[in-house]
């Protein structure tokens, strides 16, 4: 097979993205930082769950009812996944997970949706936003726990399904569009701002990020990443037909 012109290579992993848990997981303060990790993933998980099966009741159709209770139950598998793997290392779900129910269960009340289409923006952008946060986390943890965390962020299917309905209620309605311009953007300020908020609350997740166990982040590193995820909003917004 030939190789494109434009193809990049993967750089060969170094530190502890090069290590398996087992021995990265020496270090107490990378393990403390991973038991974080995992516990915001999975409280994560099991509040999309019990928030795709709330938007399921705004739903118009009973096929669209039936496509996000299908995707509630993929996100419930997350959560088991992220919570077995806890246990196996020998840490509480419950106890990894209390850390940060207040900071999402904020984040989700100040950003209920008002109606089917909101609902499906937010499951779209603002899960999006967790999920290009976390992958850019992954890059840096070892190998057992970067294989559990990318599986995890696995699409569940939720963005073509809402780039597909939003589209075609801007086509039916196009003043729907400013409308939901501006609540993606609200919801992009509030995403990053809980983002910033969880790591700094959080003394070995911040360690991770800035360069203690994790190798190749500085505080220039960690501004790019969020310049990443801003492009990448940018680049949803335009799939959905809204001005970022």
């Amino acid at each position: 097979m030939e190789t494109p012109d434009n193809a990049t290579e993967t750089p060969e992993p170094t530190g502890i993205a090069a290590q398996d848990w087992a021995t990265a997981s020496v270090d107490p303060q990378y393990r403390a930082a991973v038991v974080d990790l995992l516990g915001a993933l999975a409280y994560g998980e099991l509040a999309a769950f019990e928030r795709l099966a709330e938007d399921a009741k705004l739903a118009p159709t009973l096929s669209d009812k039936a496509e996000l209770a299908k995707m509630a139950s993929a996100e419930f598998h997350h959560f088991e996944r992220l919570s077995e793997r806890l246990a196996e290392i020998e840490t509480d779900p419950t106890a990894a997970m209390e850390p940060f129910a207040k900071a999402l269960d904020d984040f989700h009340r100040q950003t209920a949706p008002s109606d089917w289409l909101e609902g499906l923006v937010k499951a779209y952008v603002g899960d999006s936003i967790a999920s290009d946060f976390y992958r850019e986390v992954a890059a840096r943890l070892d190998s057992d726990t970067r294989s559990l965390v990318l599986a995890v962020l696995d699409d569940t299917g939720h963005g073509n399904f809402a780039v597909e309905k939003v589209r075609a209620a801007i086509e039916a309605e196009p003043r729907v569009g400013g409308r939901l311009a501006l609540w993606a953007r609200r919801l992009m300020g509030e995403a990053l701002s809980q983002a910033q908020r969880v790591v700094a609350d959080r003394d070995a997740l911040s360690t991770m990020l800035v360069g203690g166990v994790a190798d190749g982040f500085d505080l220039a590193e960690v501004g790019r990443m969020f310049s990443r995820i801003t492009e990448a909003h940018t680049k949803r917004m335009a799939a959905l037909g809204l001005a970022a």
